[in-house]
């Protein structure tokens, strides 16, 4: 096995672990946060964070179907500044 060979197989070995690694974190339900220093800490996600979560993802459905409408839609000026307006008081 020449260096090339070598250094591919290497790469892959880390990759897949990796990918097995995060599978197994996801099953267990375990999040990791990177704070601006690059220090790492792990928790479980609990129902708390799912409900969140699931909060903020409707509140983001919501704000993109708005944004959607003002784009496609041929509305006046004070029409779309209203829409807009309401976007930034959510």
């Amino acid at each position: 096995m020449g260096p090339f060979e070598m250094v591919v197989a290497i790469i892959l070995i880390v990759t897949v672990g990796k990918i097995i690694q995060t599978k197994q974190k996801a099953k267990l339900g375990i999040i990791e946060d990177e704070d601006m220093l690059g220090n790492k800490t792990q928790r479980m996600i609990g129902t708390n964070d799912t409900s969140a979560m699931q909060d903020e993802i409707r509140a983001l459905k919501d704000r993109i179907q708005v944004l959607e409408r003002i784009a496609t839609d041929n509305n006046s000026a004070t029409d779309l500044n209203r829409q807009i307006e309401e976007l930034r008081n959510r």
